[in-house]
């Protein structure tokens, strides 16, 4: 019996600058995270996310096969794709994960004009709205 959700959860903006895999690795995460797919959920296949998203399907299943790699994912043989346990980081995984994210928003502020200010307060909103998600998704 194989699993498969109708539709991805997963946006992409093709303006963004940032490669369509990294842009679906990042999606599948943020969506972890926030709730949206929860541990044991069924991942959508690489069909339904190249159909869905309008990618190529080889870009869908590098990107499946890296969250599986970093173990966002569990690939089931007969069962399909489902959501993993997000993986526990140590801290200098932490920081190796972060880092470049953290560079493009730090050149990204500046080039605006923002304070350290503004990216603090920025960064708190974002982290308070995706703890919001969580708990609106946990009612459910």
């Amino acid at each position: 019996m194989c699993h498969t959700t109708d539709m991805t959860p997963l946006k992409l903006n093709p303006e963004s600058g940032q490669s369509i895999f990294d842009q679906v690795v990042y999606a599948a995460t943020k969506a972890i995270l926030s709730g949206a797919l929860k541990p044991g959920d069924p991942f959508p296949s690489v069909r339904t996310i190249a159909k869905d998203l309008k990618i190529h399907p080889n870009t869908a299943h590098k990107a499946v096969q890296h969250l599986i790699q970093e173990r966002w994912l569990i690939a089931s043989p007969g069962r399909g794709t489902s959501v993993a346990q997000p993986p526990a980081a140590r801290q200098g995984d932490r920081h190796k994960l972060l880092g470049q994210e953290v560079e493009q928003l730090v050149v990204e502020a500046r080039r605006v004009g923002a304070s350290l200010n503004d990216v603090h307060e920025a960064i708190d909103v974002q982290w308070q709205s995706l703890q919001n998600l969580k708990v609106v998704n946990d009612d459910d």
